[in-house]
């Protein structure tokens, strides 16, 4: 099932069919998945981000490829940030590049991004999937020069954080295998990224185990769980498209922050 997130006038969730034909919920799909009313179709909304986070948790160094492809070793614990929800935006809406005159160098991250259905509280690996609603498409936006310094002082933030460095969607689809989920990043049409979850140094089950361990996830909560390798620079006038196949393609623009104002 892939659920949608969508704006006709006003902000709606909705079952996305394979015909294009959305049918609404009664609410959210944390309350339920019961549809009403009349469908509609995706040539006739805006498809949003497919939720709106409450918090937004970032995994680093999380591919054994792209932690080799770095020269560093796999992280002992997960390796932990948060970002702010403000960083997060929908299909087809662009990525801001800093318009600031000080060096920049951002890179696009194609991850699989994770959506939690319900309450989760020490959940333990056994239940950890119980409490996932499904994966999405997302792009860890990382300014490098930022993240760089910001590490060598053992923080990270504003590397992660400028407002639209968090793409998510198009859609949440609920029946995956998250131990074999294919993840494709491109620019400008070229691929860039090709990997698969079955390289992750800690598996989504795990992820969610070890953060509830610690403290509650809550509904709308989103895991984007590391990066494969591939990584790369992205400017002003790139395209980028996040893809998994069996959720679709997160396309977004690249633009100057200085001409969005």
């Amino acid at each position: 099932m892939r659920i949608v997130r969508y704006a006709d006038g006003t902000i709606k969730y909705g079952i996305l069919d394979k015909d294009g034909t959305i049918r609404p919920l009664v609410g959210t799909p944390f309350e339920s998945l019961e549809t009403t009313g009349p469908s509609t179709h995706l040539d006739k909304v805006r498809l949003l981000s497919p939720v709106a986070p409450r918090n937004l948790y970032g995994v680093g160094l999380n591919y054994v490829k792209h932690a080799q492809e770095v020269k560093q070793p796999l992280p002992a614990v997960p390796m932990l940030f948060m970002k702010p929800t403000s960083a997060v935006i929908g299909p087809e809406a662009p990525i801001l590049y800093p318009s600031t005159k000080a060096e920049k160098n951002v890179h696009f991250e194609a991850e699989v991004a994770v959506v939690i259905g319900k309450t989760a509280r020490r959940t333990g690996e056994a239940r950890a999937l119980d409490h996932v609603l499904g994966y999405t498409c997302g792009n860890d936006v990382s300014e490098r020069v930022i993240q760089a310094a910001e590490m060598k002082q053992g923080c990270l933030l504003i590397g992660k954080a400028y407002d639209s460095f968090n793409p998510l969607g198009p859609a949440i689809e609920t029946d995956l295998d998250p131990g074999n989920i294919t993840i494709l990043g491109r620019v400008n049409g070229e691929a860039r990224q090709n990997s698969n979850t079955n390289d992750l140094v800690y598996s989504i089950r795990r992820l969610v185990a070890y953060l509830s361990d610690a403290f509650t996830l809550l509904p709308g909560d989103v895991i984007m769980t590391g990066t494969p390798s591939g990584v790369g620079p992205i400017v002003p006038g790139d395209v980028v498209e996040i893809e998994i196949p069996q959720v679709g393609i997160l396309r977004n623009p690249v633009i100057d922050d200085a001409t969005s104002r």
